[in-house]
C-alpha cells in the first residue's frame, strides 16, 4: 500500500502529528518493529559500558538543555 501525503501543504505542527500518530501506532505492538542489526550492536555496547561502571548518566533537564544548546 502506498499512501502519499500533502507534505508541501502541511505545516510543522500537522507533520509532527502525523510523525506522533504513527509512532503511536507502531509502539502498540514493538515486536512487529524490527531492529537492525547495527541498533542490537550499539545496545550490546552501551549495556558492556554500564555493567563496567564506564557509562555516565545526566539528569533529563539537564540533557534537554544540553541538546536545544546543540540544535540551536
Amino acid at each position: 500500500m502506498t499512501i502519499s501525503l500533502p507534505l508541501q501543504k502541511m505545516s510543522v505542527s500537522d507533520k509532527l502529528r502525523a510523525l506522533e500518530d504513527i509512532w503511536e501506532d507502531l509502539s502498540r505492538n514493538p515486536k512487529s518493529v524490527p531492529m537492525p542489526a547495527w541498533h542490537a550492536d550499539v545496545l550490546k555496547a552501551r549495556e558492556k559500558r554500564v555493567r563496567s561502571g564506564a557509562a555516565r548518566f545526566t539528569d533529563w533537564t539537564e540533557a534537554k538543555r544540553t541538546i536545544r544548546e546543540r540544535v540551536r
